[in-house]
């Protein structure tokens, strides 16, 4: 890989090129915020639960704050790369302007594909498969029905994975290659370039999945005309793209900080506390004491306690930000050549006892805590009954009775009654219970559990 040959305009799909006003990867950026999947985020967990009577992060306020980051970190990189390397006149505009909008776009998708109540709804998906591996439908266990790379997808549901189907597939009565994004900007997200079978946890880029075998060929055919490097064929893997750390720089960046601002508003955390953790962090790795000194200044002229937070809040991320830049520019030979097995704010964690004590205290403190366990446990019964409602119907040959009427609950789109195998049935019972909202998902399982009476109108 080098740096003029992992872009490209093309896109998934049939589309001619035609002259815009904006750059292709600023039509990407659009085309995101207005799609209905990245809307649906809005009422999907991100940490606390939702809605409340203090206003925390939710899916899609997280993914626009990611995207405000990964908009400044891509302006830093493709600026150090324009600078120091020997590009033509169209590389040397690609990353002095327009790879921010790559970033900031990858960057808008990159949680489009995660189901809801946040990460215990993916422990719902693979667990409910696991758990019900000798389940009989039709005389026939449950895992008898898929081969092994199959099986692996299931019980390893992975959002990740699902956002590339989420981005790319045709659903029924939609255009073709799904949202039609530049192959750039979905490889920007391809944080991890192989499928399930290949996970090893040691290995950064193979320690989760990124795409089910319903994209492998596209996936392929996108690494290839990326010049990604092949690992192997068989299990499919490729080394990362080199905007994916860009794109996974941000997220860390936002989740690490602004999950402390949200526990500080819910009183989950002190004040006092929170803001020590974030000084700390300025003052470590900001080196600088003139920008020291106008940060304490700045803090004396501030009495709201949330306002103080707030502040603090900018100025860390900032400073991540920027250091992140740093270890993108001196890591880049690794990069390029597929060898770095690591991530950006990783490898600053490594140097930076203060990030680290930011980690610790989230998890004995924020994610630990019983209104996130709570919802967590909530939303893993939700997700698991549904699926063994839906699963169940959708692999029958022949659904009659209760089962054919909870297949019409299915929207045709998903076009359950034309998938060609029982695994292309499963993913497409995923399709439907992946996108519910957290809202969603709670009053069908109501309804359909006889908990609450569906009402007309």
């Amino acid at each position: 890989m080098n740096w003029t040959n992992i872009v490209s305009t093309q896109r998934t799909g049939e589309e001619s090129a035609s002259a815009y006003l904006r750059t292709q990867f600023e039509r990407d950026f659009d085309r995101l915020i207005f799609s209905s999947s990245f809307r649906r985020l809005q009422n999907k967990t991100q940490v606390f639960p939702l809605p409340g009577s203090t206003f925390v992060h939710n899916r899609l306020t997280h993914s626009l704050e990611v995207s405000s980051v990964g908009r400044s970190l891509g302006k830093l990189a493709g600026n150090n790369i324009a600078v120091n390397n020997s590009l033509d006149n169209d590389m040397d505009n690609f990353y002095k302007h327009e790879l921010s909008s790559v970033i900031a776009a990858a960057c808008l998708a990159h949680d489009i594909g995660n189901p809801a109540f946040g990460h215990s709804g993916e422990k719902a998906i693979s667990n409910y498969f696991k758990e019900n591996a000798q389940e009989k439908i039709d005389g026939v266990a449950l895992k008898s029905y898929f081969n092994e790379a199959e099986w692996c997808d299931l019980t390893n549901f992975e959002g990740n994975a699902n956002a590339m189907r989420v981005l790319t597939h045709h659903f029924a009565g939609k255009t073709s290659g799904g949202m039609r994004l530049t192959i750039t900007t979905l490889a920007a997200i391809l944080k991890y370039p192989c499928e399930s079978t290949a996970i090893v946890k040691s290995i950064k880029h193979r320690s989760k999945y990124g795409f089910f075998q319903t994209e492998k060929t596209l996936i392929q055919n996108i690494c290839k005309q990326l010049n990604l490097i092949n690992e192997s064929d068989s299990p499919l893997i490729y080394k990362r793209h080199p905007f994916v750390y860009l794109t996974e720089a941000a997220d860390d960046i936002c989740y690490s900080i602004i999950d402390m601002e949200d526990a500080q508003r819910l009183k989950i955390l002190s004040s006092n506390t929170v803001e020590q953790l974030l000084l700390n962090l300025i003052e470590e790795l900001g080196h600088n004491t003139q920008d020291i000194n106008r940060v304490n200044k700045t803090l004396k002229e501030i009495d709201d306690r949330n306002e103080r937070i707030s502040y603090l809040r900018a100025k860390s991320i900032n400073v991540l930000t920027q250091q992140s830049a740093i270890v993108f520019a001196e890591q880049s030979s690794n990069i390029l050549a597929g060898n770095f097995n690591d991530s950006l704010l990783g490898t600053l964690y490594g140097k930076c006892s203060s990030l680290r004590e930011i980690e610790k205290v989230s998890v004995e403190e924020i994610y630990n805590h019983d209104t996130v366990i709570e919802i967590e446990i909530a939303g893993y019964n939700v997700m698991s009954e549904l699926l063994k409602l839906f699963i169940t119907a959708a692999l029958k040959a022949n659904p009659v009775g209760r089962d054919e009427k909870i297949l019409r609950l299915i929207p045709k789109q998903f076009a359950i009654a034309k998938a060609s195998t029982p695994y292309h049935k499963a993913i497409a019972v995923l399709d439907f219970v992946s996108g519910m909202t957290d809202i969603y998902a709670t009053e069908l399982y109501k309804k359909v559990f006889g908990i609450e009476t569906p009402k007309h109108g």
